[in-house]
């Protein structure tokens, strides 16, 4: 399942702070502010879509994520290559390293970890 952008914005939020009520997730957000109703809503969609959990304290919510950041995004990573590279990782690099505008050293970065993984799964 996927998060809106709004919804995306508000989970980003939620990974730095790791546990929040409605007032610290509303300091995140710069002027001018979204409405704690708004806020609220999404939270609640969120929670129906599995993503977000709450702890009541008396008639405050105490929110939390229920996936970490690398797993959704790992998710979604994969569903783009799966949706739009035919399921392939190489037609994917391909792609990311001729339309990304990365810099040589950029390029070897990647190459290192690249080379490194390969040796994890060597051994």
């Amino acid at each position: 399942m996927k998060l809106s952008k709004a919804e995306e914005q508000l989970m980003e939020h939620l990974w730095r702070l790791q546990k929040a009520f409605m007032k610290g997730i509303l300091d995140c957000y710069a002027e001018p502010k979204p409405a704690t109703t708004t806020i609220a809503t999404m939270l609640k969609r969120m929670a129906d879509k599995g993503f977000v959990s709450y702890k009541l304290y008396g008639n405050s919510r105490e929110y939390y994520p229920l996936i970490a950041k690398a797993e959704y995004f790992s998710s979604h990573v994969n569903g783009l290559i799966k949706s739009f590279f035919n399921n392939s990782a190489s037609q994917f690099a391909s792609f990311f390293t001729r339309e990304t505008n990365l810099t040589a050293t950029e390029l070897e970065d990647l190459k290192k970890i690249i080379e490194q993984e390969i040796d994890k799964k060597k051994k």
